[in-house]
């Protein structure tokens, strides 16, 4: 007989767990954090090539406390209406939020680039079909496979049973 999980033990077994950032994203975010004059449209591109942190940014802007009629979905409308000084407090949120060992940066590589693959899949997709929001299909793709690296940080044994699936697909 299996019992089921209630929306608030759900919710509490989630807390605090998070899609690691992908690691030269966040160097290349870092420097433009640094020009003199960080370029908007620069560091949403970046950020919408990852899952982590495009996760993190629309949860963010899509708070009670912002308190926006609409919900965005569009990471450039995200970064845009955070402006470069909030971005940049939650790139270096989630940069310490992310350290990671060696062995799963290396796993995670992959996850990352099929990740980014996907969204641009889906985009063209949503594109040739006429979809009117495009950035929800890309973020569809981005987001498919987030469990990924949770499953990752939550069981440490995780990694053998990625690789191996990873091996199997590539055969």
């Amino acid at each position: 007989m299996s019992k089921e999980l209630s929306a608030e033990q759900i919710q509490q077994s989630l807390q605090g767990i998070s899609v690691p950032p992908q690691p030269q994203i966040m160097v290349d975010l870092q420097m433009e954090q640094y020009m003199p004059d960080p370029d908007l449209e620069t560091i949403a591109k970046l950020i919408s090539h990852d899952p982590g942190l495009s996760g993190a940014l629309l949860k963010i802007v899509n708070s009670p406390y912002y308190g926006l009629r609409n919900k965005i979905t569009s990471i450039q409308r995200a970064v845009n209406l955070l402006g470069s000084r909030s971005i940049i407090n939650l790139i270096n949120a989630q940069s310490i939020k992310g350290e990671l060992h060696d062995d799963a940066i290396v796993t995670l590589n992959r996850f990352w680039d099929t990740a980014q693959d996907v969204a641009m899949t889906c985009l063209t997709l949503a594109k040739r079909v006429g979809l009117e929001n495009g950035d929800e299909a890309y973020a569809l793709g981005l987001f498919h496979d987030c469990g990924v690296p949770l499953m990752l940080k939550q069981f440490p044994n995780y990694m053998g049973v990625l690789e191996e699936a990873y091996a199997n697909a590539s055969a």
